[in-house]
């Protein structure tokens, strides 16, 4: 039947093989590069803690399952709590075991941790989930989208299935560009959006990641449940994030009003000619429809077709009239027997996804080939 046991540093190329069977259907061997990736992922990685191991499935074909767990250290109003992050789950078929990834999840919710929480589970795995006990996060879970220019997003998603159609997106983008012309600012429209002429509401400037740390973490005060990394730590958590290679160039910047007092922030990535996609946004109480608006506006000036980003209970109520649309592809999850953490949560006061989840990670956007 297999064993459960704590991940071991020898055991990363077997795992490596198995995200090459899981993910990509495949028993071709794993780069090096994907196994320096997952070697610093689950090893070395600042992230990583003795008290949370990642843990593998051990049968007799070798490994047959893993989980991966990263410690987010947080603070509950003025009290320290750690949060362990699930990552990748992933199962050998060819074990023969069905239960594997049931094991694996109820063995990851076991331990020190005030809660656990993941931003990217499947829909089998947030069922796994809510029969151990944890509960899928509505609010935290949709993919919020602005199309920007609808000939050129078309063309881009076509062109992911049958990539000669990629030659279009020039062609279409000038299409949506004379549209964008005739649009007036003052008329929201679901499919296009008009230029934007500079205003004094906000101001846009793009920073570095440094400064970007810092602005995060001052934003970061308005919720009950928040980060407590410091401004070093955060940094190259937000350097490791910007390298991705199948998203496009980074795009880091800061809002200010009117007065030049900071009133959010913002972390794109922004492909030619297809979607931006918003990796972190924060933006201080009364100004979350002006950083949203400075956030499209700013991709959309760079040839974005279309914004995407995920979804975090504060900025609701100011995407309404933005010609916003949701979906959902993936289930924010947390398990935690703790009541403040739990209503913090219920009450959209907690800071979750983005940089305090999954998406800083090299896997998220890079191939390894």
């Amino acid at each position: 039947m297999g064993q459960i046991r704590p991940l071991a540093e020898t055991d990363i190329p077997a795992v490596a093989a198995l995200f090459q069977r899981a993910f990509r259907r495949t028993d071709r061997a794993a780069s090096d590069a994907l196994v320096e990736c997952l070697h610093r992922l689950y090893v070395d990685h600042p992230l990583s803690h003795e008290s949370l191991p990642c843990f593998v499935h051990e049968s007799t074909i070798g490994i047959s399952g893993f989980v991966g767990r990263h410690r987010l250290p947080m603070r509950l109003a003025d009290r320290e709590v750690n949060g362990a992050l699930f990552s990748t789950i992933m199962a050998d078929h060819r074990a023969g075991d069905p239960l594997i990834g049931p094991k694996l999840l109820k063995a990851a919710l076991t331990g020190p941790q005030d809660f656990s929480f993941t931003e990217t589970a499947s829909d089998v795995s947030l069922a796994m989930g809510q029969r151990l006990g944890s509960s899928g996060l509505a609010s935290y879970s949709l993919n919020w989208i602005r199309i920007i220019r609808p000939a050129q997003w078309l063309a881009d998603r076509a062109a992911r299935r049958y990539r000669a159609l990629g030659l279009l997106k020039g062609l279409a983008g000038a299409g949506d560009d004379m549209l964008r012309r005739r649009i007036r600012p003052d008329r929201q429209r679901w499919l296009g959006y008009a230029r934007k002429k500079a205003g004094k509401a906000a101001t846009v400037q793009e920073i570095d990641h440094d400064a970007f740390a810092a602005l995060f973490i001052e934003l970061s005060d308005r919720f009950t449940l928040r980060p407590r990394w410091d401004a070093p730590q955060l940094s190259t958590l937000t350097m490791e994030a910007i390298l991705k290679q199948d998203f496009g160039p980074a795009f880091l910047a800061s809002v200010s009003d009117h007065r030049g007092k900071p009133i959010g922030c913002f972390f794109y990535h922004l492909r030619l000619r297809s979607t931006a996609r918003v990796l972190q946004l924060v933006a201080a109480p009364g100004g979350e429809g002006a950083v949203i608006d400075a956030l499209i506006a700013h991709a959309a000036d760079r040839g974005a077709a279309a914004v995407i980003g995920r979804t975090e209970p504060y900025l609701m109520e100011a995407m309404l009239g933005r010609r916003i649309g949701f979906t959902n592809t993936a289930s924010s999850m947390i398990n935690t027997r703790d009541g403040e953490i739990r209503a913090a949560v219920d009450t959209g006061a907690a800071m979750l996804n983005g940089l305090v989840g999954e998406q800083w990670s090299r896997l998220i956007g890079n191939h390894f080939d």
